[in-house]
């Protein structure tokens, strides 16, 4: 039984839980040094607690990858794994920090905890700017690549985009951006819409996001599209105009976001998300290691659409 108000596991933002169909858990995040990929897996969601932990991919030291690995996540796409990531540049190359761009890993063992993994390189996109937390989907046997990235000429920090893939590290054709950061809610402390993740039900592809600082302020959104709609048009989106999961002071459970979805041993739907259970940071909120991994089940209205409810609540 899922326990909607502790932590499924401490210290770990930007979660992420992949069910594959050998019926094992995969799970991997952010870990607090932020100094590479840590997975896990176990035969249920709960056993994700307890599992053994191999780090597969740890930082270099110096280089253009070699700082802050940010929110990765692991797929199965086309016969391999592949866990997408971001990394920065260490300073003697940057002295800004924030200048996070896309990489990847490869695994072709069958369990990719014990794997080996190569490492595949930077993921392009048509600007050298700040980007970050990607994920891959399938829809009608093509492979989409969505991301988040500071475009040039729009105010804020990122927005979010969607491609087709040529190759699992390789996007090709014309992207689409979806969403800027506009609405009140969303531009709180910094201007983003980030962290995005895809679940498909009901006739249509649901996409959270999340938005403003990563403090108490953080909330997730919503946008979706007709099933056979063309995803790559924007106008085929609707965006919600209110956050639909965020801060419920009474539980408190602050800044819930960067979420992904996963289903239980029984096929119901399942919310996977980060959240803190104190606003008081002390020193640079960056480095503040009090983000946890927390899952509820996500349930659906009479009009198939989306419950998310309150974080900390069933």
């Amino acid at each position: 039984m899922m326990n909607t108000n502790e932590p499924l596991i401490p210290q770990r933002a930007d979660p992420f839980i992949f069910k594959h169909t050998d019926g094992f858990y995969y799970f991997t995040a952010s870990v607090p040094a932020y100094d590479g990929i840590e997975l896990r897996r176990a035969e249920t969601i709960e056993g994700l607690a307890q599992a053994p932990t191999r780090m597969v991919w740890t930082k270099p030291d110096t280089g253009p990858y070699s700082e802050l690995i940010w929110a990765p996540e692991i797929h199965f796409n086309e016969g391999a794994w592949y866990v997408y990531f971001a990394a920065a540049p260490s300073r003697e190359i940057k002295d800004d920090l924030f200048q996070h761009r896309m990489y990847a890993i490869k695994c072709d063992a069958a369990n990719p905890v014990d794997g080996e993994w190569e490492f595949c390189g930077q993921i392009e996109t048509p600007w050298d700017t700040f980007c970050l937390d990607a994920t891959t989907f399938y829809h009608n046997d093509e492979l989409y690549y969505c991301w988040a990235q500071k475009e040039p000429g729009i105010r804020g920090n990122s927005n979010l985009y969607l491609a087709k893939m040529e190759t699992p590290t390789k996007i090709t054709g014309d992207i689409a951006r979806l969403t800027v950061p506009e609405l009140p809610w969303e531009i709180i402390g910094f201007w983003v819409n980030e962290g995005p993740n895809v679940i498909k039900r009901n006739g249509k592809i649901f996409m959270t996001y999340s938005a403003s600082a990563t403090d108490e302020n953080y909330a997730m959104g919503l946008l979706y599209a007709d099933l056979d709609s063309d995803l790559m048009d924007p106008a085929s989106w609707t965006k919600s105009q209110e956050p639909v999961f965020l801060t419920n002071e009474p539980k408190e459970m602050f800044g819930p976001g960067h979420n992904s979805f996963t289903v239980d041993q029984d096929g119901n739907d399942v919310l996977v998300y980060h959240c803190r259970q104190y606003t008081e940071i002390e020193g640079d909120p960056l480095w503040n290691p009090d983000r946890h991994t927390f899952v509820k089940h996500l349930k659906w209205d009479e009009n198939g659409m989306p419950i998310f409810g309150k974080p900390g609540q069933p």
